[in-house]
């Protein structure tokens, strides 16, 4: 998927590689090696896999874009999709964490990604059975000397995107649909109020929370009570839980073409998800560069300085996060509104919380 950006270059670490598509439904992780070709790079004997949590490797979100920064790290390596190479396990239920990290283990990768905050428990323990493996989290923080933890600093997305939808909104009513209440997610809350609030601090937020990451039907009903109560922005930190927000503004578009709705997408630039005929009901997107910072842990671990017992953060000023371009939906004198936002939250100017005030 490419991924086009307002003000914001991936200058995280590396040189941009060719992006290769993200798998689909039918692209299953396997205990063999896989049939791809070759990328156009020097061929390395350094492999790298991960597992997802619940949501998919196809979920459009997170899970999604860690898997497209593995195969990035393949191409820009000359690996193959299999054993010696890159690779991913998919998770059906939690149940399977422990089980697909170990399988990974077994398979002998250099390094074995866990992808998102369900995951820490599993991380933890297999770290500590598994002392000599090399381990890394995103979402958060396992405390071990073989574990690299990774973090994003979620709210300051938030808060443009927020921004965006205070300027944006017709109705003065706009909604946040959050997956389950973990940290991660209180993040992207916490700094959509905030920005909302920096706007316009009568714009009211319908913030309710649906319990999952992979429930898409629970993310179309609350988005169906949230423009139904006026609300004509719907914010998701959602998952694969968010594809349901996304379905049920098509399917509102699509019956009134004049109707302003939008959503904001989360994690990846959702844009396609938006597609509705010849309109398009994404707004923008709050990004979070997951593929290069698993593209940076891989290239640290490859070179010899795997980041094993500590925690990297990324956020506007590192180009780990910010918003996806929102081609022509916003205009252009509220995107430098919202630029100017930016530039103050990156210099430090403007310090955005983490939990709701």
């Amino acid at each position: 998927m490419t991924k086009r950006k307002f003000g914001l270059g991936l200058s995280l670490m590396l040189a941009a590689g060719t992006m290769l598509a993200a798998c689909g439904s039918s692209d299953e992780g396997s205990s063999t090696g896989g049939s791809s070709e070759s990328g156009g790079g020097e061929a390395s004997d350094f492999s790298v896999a991960m597992v997802t949590d619940v949501g998919g490797v196809d979920d459009k979100s997170f899970n999604q874009s860690a898997w497209e920064g593995l195969q990035q790290f393949g191409e820009e390596n000359g690996l193959k999709k299999g054993n010696g190479g890159f690779d991913y396990l998919q998770s059906a239920s939690d149940a399977d964490y422990n089980t697909n990290l170990n399988n990974l283990i077994r398979r002998d990768f250099d390094v074995v990604f866990g992808i998102g905050f369900l995951m820490e428990g599993a991380i933890k323990e297999i770290a500590e059975q598994q002392p000599e493996a090399q381990l890394a989290i995103i979402d958060a923080v396992v405390d071990a000397p073989n574990v690299a933890s990774v973090l994003f600093k979620e709210q300051e997305a938030a808060y443009l995107a927020g921004v965006a939808a205070a300027l944006m909104t017709e109705t003065n009513k706009v909604g946040f649909v959050g997956g389950m209440e973990i940290p991660v997610i209180e993040r992207f809350e916490a700094g959509f109020l905030e920005g909302v609030k920096a706007v316009d601090d009568t714009i009211e937020v319908d913030v309710q929370y649906t319990g999952a990451f992979d429930k898409a039907e629970l993310g179309k009903t609350t988005a169906n009570r949230m423009y139904s109560g006026g609300a004509d922005i719907v914010f998701h930190a959602a998952g694969a839980t968010g594809n349901g927000v996304f379905t049920e503004a098509k399917e509102r578009k699509e019956q009134d073409p004049d109707a302003n709705i939008w959503v904001i997408g989360v994690d990846a630039d959702q844009y396609e998800e938006g597609q509705v005929g010849d309109a398009n009901v994404t707004l923008t997107s709050a990004l979070k560069e997951v593929d290069q910072a698993v593209v940076d842990i891989a290239n640290k671990a490859k070179a010899g300085e795997f980041p094993g017992g500590e925690t990297v953060v990324y956020g506007l000023a590192e180009d780990g996060v910010g918003l996806a371009d929102p081609r022509g939906a916003i205009p252009e004198d509220k995107m430098a509104q919202i630029e100017e936002y930016k530039e103050k939250i990156a210099s430090g100017e403007i310090k955005v919380p983490e939990t709701v005030e």
